[in-house]
Formats: C-alpha cells, sequence, structure tokens
C-alpha cells in the first residue's frame, strides 16, 4: 500500500508543478505577428536611408586608389610579358631579367590589394562598431568590392600566365 500511496503523491506533485498560482493561462489567440503573410514582399526597408556620406567617400577613395594602381600595374605587366616571352631556358639571363620584371609587376599590385583590403575591413569594422550595416551601406560596399575585385582578379591572372611562361 506504501507503494500506491507514494505513487499517488507524486503524480499529485507532478501535476500541481505544471501549473503556475496566480495569473491567467496563457492566449490561444493568434498573435499580431502571425497575421502577416510571410509570402508578401516587403514594401520598403527597415533602414532605407541613403550611403553614409563619409562610407561613400572612403569607398571612392579606394576604388580610386584600386584604378590608379591598376594603371601603373599595366606596363609592368606588359613588360613582364615581353620579357617572359623573349626568355630563354631558366636561370639564363634573359629569364632572370623576365623573373625582375615579374616582381615588378607583383610589387605594382599593391595598391589595388590594399584598397581589396581596406573595403573588406571597413564593411567589418563597421559591421562590428554599429551591429549591422545599413542596406545602402551594404550595397555601397558590395559595389565597391567588386569592382576591386574584378581588377585584382584581372591582375592575378596576368600574374599567373606570366608566371606560367616562365615555368614558375
Amino acid at each position: 500500500m506504501r507503494i500506491g500511496s507514494a505513487l499517488t503523491l507524486a503524480i499529485l506533485v507532478a501535476t500541481g508543478a505544471c501549473s503556475v498560482p496566480g495569473g491567467a493561462p496563457p492566449s490561444l489567440l493568434p498573435r499580431a505577428a502571425e497575421t502577416i503573410d510571410p509570402r508578401l514582399p516587403v514594401e520598403r526597408p527597415v533602414n532605407d536611408r541613403r550611403v553614409d556620406a563619409s562610407l561613400a567617400g572612403r569607398l571612392a577613395d579606394l576604388v580610386n586608389e584600386a584604378r590608379g594602381g591598376d594603371a601603373a600595374f599595366r606596363p609592368a605587366a606588359d613588360q613582364a610579358e615581353r620579357l617572359a616571352d623573349a626568355a630563354g631556358e631558366p636561370r639564363s639571363e634573359s629569364w632572370v631579367t623576365a623573373q625582375e620584371a615579374l616582381s615588378a609587376a607583383i610589387a605594382a599590385r599593391a595598391p589595388t590589394v590594399r584598397a581589396l583590403n581596406a573595403i573588406d575591413s571597413l564593411g567589418a569594422d563597421r559591421l562590428q562598431t554599429q551591429s549591422g550595416l545599413a542596406p545602402a551601406d551594404l550595397a555601397a560596399i558590395r559595389d565597391a568590392g567588386t569592382e576591386v575585385g574584378a581588377i585584382d582578379r584581372r591582375q592575378a591572372q596576368i600574374i599567373a600566365a606570366i608566371q606560367r611562361r616562365l615555368g614558375i
């Protein structure tokens, strides 16, 4: 009989623990958020302000820096391509000259690489300090990164092609 009464007591205690004294039970009526149809398009972003002026200015400077770096890279890459085409056997005088020109072309990529890194850092820093980015700011960072990234990829492809010619 002790087991039966202990079991009954345990059931009563467990059932009593499920109820909260005082206060009304939670409502089962739909909440306001449940009335929004998720298939409907959002009419406007929550934060639809313009791009931050200081951010836009800094991004423009970085894109211009990458373009200027590309203008300096092109003649250096052309010289390296010409010398690589005329290069003899590895470790020959003409091959070493072509490799030196390749090194100069790689060094000329520095402004583009710096600009691309700065754009990434700028976005990450703003994201961390502001706990988010406004859609216009994010789009501006993405656009600048896309443009500078395209310059960087093209330069990297040229360098890789020269390296293949030289057997590096």
